[in-house]
């Protein structure tokens, strides 16, 4: 058992805190992630899944009413549109639970973090 205030020690344990439903949306962001960059290193950095590969490609989290990816290429022209429909700050998108995932437009932000950082 961890100690009290201690986050995940794993990816699988991280997403084992989450209802079944957002089990799933978690599951299949993380295949995108290997699927897409199957080099990418797998850990938990702020309490929250993260890759990196040559530096940070993604994160991913699951919270109440969402699910956020970060960083969010939201300044580039190509996601611009597609991005402006889902909430998030600088550099997140959020995509609410219950409404259809775009996973299509998470596997293109995940190729061109990784097409960034090469």
């Amino acid at each position: 058992m961890k100690p009290r205030g201690q986050g995940p020690r794993d990816v699988d344990e991280y997403i084992a805190m989450f209802p079944d439903d957002v089990q799933k949306i978690l599951k299949k962001i993380r295949a995108l992630v290997r699927k897409t960059v199957p080099k990418a290193e797998e850990s938990i950095s702020y309490q929250i899944p993260a890759y990196r590969l040559n530096g940070i490609l993604i994160y991913f989290a699951a919270f109440k009413n969402h699910v956020s990816v970060y960083p969010a290429p939201r300044g580039q022209a190509e996601f611009r549109a597609e991005l402006s429909t889902y909430k998030g700050g600088k550099g997140t998108v959020q995509f609410p639970i219950g409404e259809p995932i775009p996973y299509d437009l998470i596997a293109r932000i995940i190729k061109f973090r990784a097409d960034k950082l090469k």
